[in-house]
């Protein structure tokens, strides 16, 4: 056997089993009602060798904002989901305040949320469906924060339209004072996206491009950037925010990092 080819053996052999799962990972966004509480779920996916998908994630109660992770398994065939949820996004060695148990498949996750002892507490539905955002407008400027986060964003949309120029979302993280900066002076290409409006951000300065991801979630308008490293110093993000309808706006995750 050739060096290059045992190198290549010693290398595959080193990796942990998540890395030789069959299928990449997957990110879904799902809205739907968890008992009377509207809320929003972020479920990301990975495939496993035998075919089971490997489950973890949040949901947000939009009312309160109030987080919840979750951590579990889908089968492959009858899309029966076990998701554990708790208070922190750390499993190893904690029992479950609940268990969301049910079936997610065609893009809909429903069924129940147990407590610790199985006794039902409510119901819950879920759907990777979200309304068409075609009629959408508004014109926005606000400045949501927190103690170490900052930030402003502004758009004029019409009939689901960005009006050319109008965007801007900037933020700052104290206490190192990173930033993150999309302007006018970036390009901004809207794209065509079911359930949401999209837009891509590109420039001449910045390798690569960003997506910002508008979706309606009833009460918010969620405006969220996906893959915008390239426009942010080292440890600054663009934190999510959620827009109402009377045009304020708050941080989708308040707390800090």
């Amino acid at each position: 056997m050739k060096l290059r080819d045992r190198a290549l053996l010693f290398c595959l052999a080193a990796l942990p089993l998540g890395a030789l799962a069959q299928g990449g990972p997957e990110q879904r966004e799902l809205s739907g009602q968890l008992g009377n509480r509207s809320a929003l779920l972020v479920l990301n996916s990975s495939q496993e060798k035998d075919g089971t998908w490997r489950v973890t994630g949040e949901y947000l109660i939009l009312s309160t904002l109030v987080r919840r992770f979750v951590e579990g398994e889908r089968s492959p065939q009858l899309g029966v989901t076990t998701l554990r949820e708790g208070p922190t996004p750390l499993f190893f060695g904690r029992a479950p305040t609940a268990t969301l148990r049910g079936t997610w498949r065609n893009g809909v996750f429903q069924g129940s949320r147990l407590g610790p002892g199985g006794q039902e507490r409510e119901r819950f539905e879920f759907s990777e469906s979200f309304p068409a955002m075609d009629a959408y407008g508004a014109q926005l400027h606000c400045e949501p924060g927190d103690e170490r986060y900052s930030s402003v964003l502004a758009y004029a949309i019409e009939k689901g339209r960005l009006r050319p120029g109008s965007f801007e979302w900037r933020s700052r993280v104290a206490p190192g004072g990173h930033s993150c900066s999309i302007g006018a002076e970036d390009r901004i290409e809207q794209r065509t996206a079911q359930g949401a409006l999209q837009w891509l951000v590109s420039s001449p300065g910045h390798p690569g491009h960003c997506t910002v991801t508008l979706r309606d979630l009833g009460d918010y308008v969620r405006v969220a950037a996906g893959d915008c490293s390239a426009y942010c110093g080292t440890q600054s993000y663009f934190e999510p925010v959620l827009v109402d309808k009377r045009g304020g706006c708050r941080l989708l995750r308040p707390q800090a990092r």
